[in-house]
């Protein structure tokens, strides 16, 4: 158990150290491809190793990983860091938070799925904590709350598609595989995004910032991917996601202690109603 909750307090960490990383007058693309380009040796050398010992993919699944790399970690990534440019860490985080609601919103709408009486109510908690705090957010920051609220939405239903879309080739080559293969394609897209939209003089960055994107890729994004698979290898994945819960709180402390976020009864009371509503909607 202390293996995912520590990897839910790191992978949560990302949007503060994103938001530090604005300080410097960065944008999203540059970002985003600093993380990426850091990451990127150890999951093309996991990929390696995965791809020696077992054995080749097929077509069909070279294009179903490059589809899925794209959707579920370059797009989605690249949304929920647009994001971050005009909303609180705390309120990035409740959003993202909701991907398991989405989730079974897609499957009730694509695969006409029926919804039991206990989803209705998780769902109607977690969205009535969400529109708390994101009115609380209205209120002192305008339209730009809007904006990035949208964007971060659109990185959580993108990251959901992502989830149901790999259900199936997760179980036949394994989560290490995919994952590996997923991060390397979105790697290649993010770094690819940043040469043709930025100056590659971009590269050349103070020792803050490139301090900042190392722990943004290794501490914030390869230590939590791995810290969870063990943490499912160990406890199950319904105990892992259930230790997750601790996200959106971490995100509330790191958020007031480093980019001094004020913490309102507002907040509070929104996060605790989005974790309990996913909560319930975790339990069988």
């Amino acid at each position: 158990m202390s293996l995912a909750i520590t990897g839910a307090i790191l992978f949560s960490a990302k949007a503060i150290v994103a938001k530090l990383l604005y300080a410097y007058h960065l944008d999203a693309v540059t970002v985003i491809a600093f993380r990426m380009l850091f990451s990127l040796p150890v999951f093309a050398a996991i990929a390696i190793w995965q791809g020696w010992k077992n054995e080749p993919l097929s077509t069909a699944d070279r294009w179903r990983l490059l589809a899925l790399g794209l959707v579920g970690y370059y797009l989605s990534s690249f949304l929920d860091f647009l994001g971050l440019q005009y909303i609180s860490a705390g309120l990035e985080r409740l959003i993202l938070f909701l991907t398991p609601s989405f989730v079974l919103l897609i499957h009730v709408l694509w695969f006409k799925r029926p919804i039991r009486p206990i989803e209705y109510l998780s769902l109607g908690i977690a969205y009535a904590g969400i529109v708390l705090v994101f009115m609380h957010d209205l209120s002192f920051n305008g339209q730009q709350v809007i904006l990035g609220a949208g964007l971060v939405l659109g990185s959580a239903i993108a990251y959901a598609t992502y989830l149901i879309q790999s259900g199936e080739m997760v179980l036949r080559i394994g989560a290490l595989r995919l994952v590996s293969y997923a991060m390397c394609v979105s790697s290649f897209a993010c770094i690819a995004q940043f040469v043709v939209l930025r100056p590659i003089s971009l590269l050349n960055q103070s020792w803050p910032v490139l301090s900042l994107s190392m722990v943004n890729a290794m501490v914030c994004t390869v230590l939590p991917v791995f810290l969870t698979m063990f943490a499912v290898q160990k406890i199950g994945a319904p105990k892992a996601s259930q230790a997750g819960m601790i996200g959106p709180v971490s995100t509330l402390v790191l958020g007031s202690v480093f980019l001094q976020e004020a913490v309102t009864t507002w907040q509070l009371a929104g996060a605790s109603l989005v974790i309990l509503g996913m909560y319930l909607l975790s339990r069988k």
